[in-house]
């Protein structure tokens, strides 16, 4: 036999193994199995979404650039009033896949100066270094950084359900 016939005799010899073997079992997982769920696709990072409802520690949302409606958890660090607040104000919130690549709610954005402002708090503390204005239209009320306060009105009103003191060192009625 010359040696020209041994690269021949070899490839015969592994077609006909490859012939006993057994066929490759089917793929199980198909390639979406894969794949991100369709709403991270366009990107895994941190994204917008619109709000459509809320309910306990979840909401609803359509993210920016798509149509249809996905439930999405609202993250243990952020608080569900928050995101309700944000819903009836028409806010946008941030969401962020987590590590098992399911969206949640981390944020809230907002877009527009709102028309009213709502603050709910056990203590709310404004401080100024020089002064604080409180206005609308007419009125004002102005803390100044001397101790100095002036209130400003077309017609002021007090009331006391109990005693009402004014004090001072010297008082002056017009």
């Amino acid at each position: 036999m010359s040696r020209s016939d041994r690269p021949s005799e070899a490839k015969d010899a592994v077609a006909a193994l490859v012939e006993e073997l057994p066929p490759a079992p089917a793929q199980e997982k198909a390639l979406e199995d894969f794949l991100p769920p369709p709403a991270l696709r366009a990107g895994s990072g941190m994204r917008s979404a619109r709000l459509v409802d809320t309910f306990g520690r979840r909401a609803t949302v359509v993210l920016r650039g798509e149509d249809t409606p996905i439930d999405v958890e609202i993250d243990a660090e952020v608080d569900a009033v928050v995101v309700q607040a944000a819903l009836e104000n028409g806010d946008r919130v941030m969401v962020e896949p987590d590590e098992r690549g399911e969206l949640s709610v981390v944020g809230v954005l907002q877009c527009r100066r709102p028309e009213k402002l709502k603050i709910m708090a056990e203590t709310v503390e404004i401080e100024a270094e020089r002064e604080v204005v409180f206005r609308s239209g007419k009125s004002a009320l102005r803390l100044r950084e001397d101790g100095e306060i002036d209130l400003v009105g077309s017609r002021i009103s007090a009331a006391s359900r109990g005693l009402f003191r004014l004090v001072g060192r010297m008082l002056r009625l017009n």
